[in-house]
């Protein structure tokens, strides 16, 4: 009788294997990434709304800047990034599913880059931006391991509907106008003792990733069902249907967006429940605007082919994609390093638009470093730290001994 097939030995997927749609929105969403939170690091007194500096002490740039940002980016950022996460993850799944392993293989397998991910997450949330999200995505990982790497659907589209809902719930807050520090803690951006904001970072991350999968799940089931349909692996074969993502989620998001920049810029002051709904409304067209926003790079991939024959703005935004673990942490090194009362404390002194230019510039360097790596075929240095704790250290080629046949 032939012998079993061993499934091969788990690694990660090489670069010319990688589907580069999916890599495109990453590289691209990482600068509604760097927008969507410098901000937080500016002052948000004087009844700013959506993590904003207060009507009165912006500058008319400030607030068209916000009142963009608010449309566009925020709250439409993290909804892509879950998509991608979730897209990614059945990728991986599948693969190793097709090389022959078995379910809990693969679940374990999940489950170990989930704790790689919270570890990872720890890191920066502790020592950079207790805004972290990579930890949440971790999280889930290790809870939804069965249901990510399960063929059946089921599971996946509740989740879907369900992490949609709490996503629109958890808008309320942003429409909750923030009246200030002084009746509350500290938080880590405003202590300049680092010391104390290192405290103030555990406590803040801590909280921050506990309640964050329960607004990132829905995003990320989304996600996995759109990696089992193949959208972004063969995008110009799917043309019809990203067509229609694009045209409808993008829009949607920033008319869905509009009440509440509205809000942050002062130009509109409903009462409490027309504040509460605009932030439900802008959560939820946030989760459509990424859908959108994921839409139009397989658009975009499915225009220009692949590989050598991409345009070179989008082989360097694939560089960057490729890399995006990196780059969101590299994003938090420069808004750390200048911004926090801690360190610079730049974040005092700058307005939204200053900020915004800011993280325009700190995603182009990403880019350009990014580019660098490509040339020189270098992976990022935390895609290689993620690697090294999901798959351990690469096992040496064992040489098979010639057996001499006797006749």
């Amino acid at each position: 009788m032939p012998p079993t097939p061993t499934p091969a030995p788990a690694r990660a997927t090489a670069p010319a294997e990688r589907v580069p749609a999916p890599d495109l929105a990453r590289g691209a969403v990482l600068l509604l990434i760097c927008l969507a939170n410098v901000h937080v690091f500016l002052p948000a007194g004087g009844g700013g709304v959506s993590g904003y500096p207060g009507p009165a002490s912006m500058s008319a740039a400030d607030r068209a800047v916000a009142l963009l940002q608010n449309c566009l980016v925020d709250g439409r950022a993290f909804p892509v990034f879950s998509l991608l996460v979730g897209y990614g993850t059945w990728q991986l799944a599948r693969r190793r599913l097709r090389l022959g392993e078995e379910h809990e293989r693969v679940r374990r397998l999940l489950r170990r880059r989930g704790w790689a991910l919270v570890l990872i997450g720890a890191l920066h949330g502790v020592l950079l931006f207790s805004g972290d999200i990579a930890a949440t995505y971790g999280l889930l990982l290790v809870v939804l391991a069965g249901a990510l790497a399960s063929p059946r659907r089921r599971g996946l589209v509740v989740l879907a509907v369900a992490g949609t809902a709490l996503t629109a719930a958890s808008g309320l807050l942003a429409a909750v106008p923030v009246e200030g520090a002084a009746d509350g803690p500290v938080s880590s951006l405003e202590s300049a003792s680092l010391p104390g904001a290192l405290l103030a970072r555990v406590l803040e991350w801590s909280t921050g990733t506990v309640a964050g999968p329960l607004v990132v799940a829905g995003p990320l089931a989304l996600g996995a069902l759109a990696a089992r349909a193949g959208l972004l692996e063969d995008p110009a074969r799917h043309r019809r249907t990203l067509v229609v993502l694009a045209a409808a989620g993008v829009p949607l998001a920033a008319l869905g967006g509009l009440p509440l920049g509205l809000l942050a810029v002062g130009a509109w002051q409903p009462g409490t429940p027309g504040a509460l709904a605009a932030g439900a409304v802008h959560a939820l067209t946030g989760c459509a605007g990424g859908v959108g926003y994921a839409a139009l790079a397989g658009l975009v991939v499915a225009r220009a082919g692949r590989g050598a024959s991409l345009p070179a703005p989008v082989r360097a935004l694939t560089a960057l994609g490729r890399r995006s673990l990196s780059g969101y942490l590299g994003h938090s090194v420069v808004l750390a390093a200048l911004l926090p009362a801690s360190t610079l404390g730049l974040g005092a002194r700058l307005g939204v638009a200053q900020a915004s230019a800011l993280a325009v510039l700190t995603w182009l360097v990403l880019l350009l470093g990014a580019l660098v790596l490509e040339r020189t075929g270098g992976r990022g240095p935390a895609e290689v730290l993620l690697r090294r704790l999901t798959y351990g250290r690469p096992r040496p080629a064992v040489p098979v001994p010639h057996l001499r046949v006797v006749r």
